[in-house]
């Protein structure tokens, strides 16, 4: 189970506003677990204006 620390850990370092595309290759260079980048590549694809919006589409 993905919890939001984990989501958080692998987009630290991460610039914004970014499009799902650049969350999910981000999360994979920063060694996100498979999981996690299961996780976001469910996303809704659309721009993020920050960490919480990521987490947000992830929990909700």
């Amino acid at each position: 189970m993905v919890s939001p620390i984990d989501i958080q850990k692998a987009l630290s370092g991460m610039d914004y506003p970014a499009s799902k595309d650049d969350i999910v290759r981000h999360a994979e260079q920063q060694g996100g677990d498979k999981e996690v980048v299961e996780a976001l590549r469910k996303i809704e694809d659309r721009e993020y204006e920050g960490p919480s919006g990521v987490s947000s589409a992830v929990f909700d």
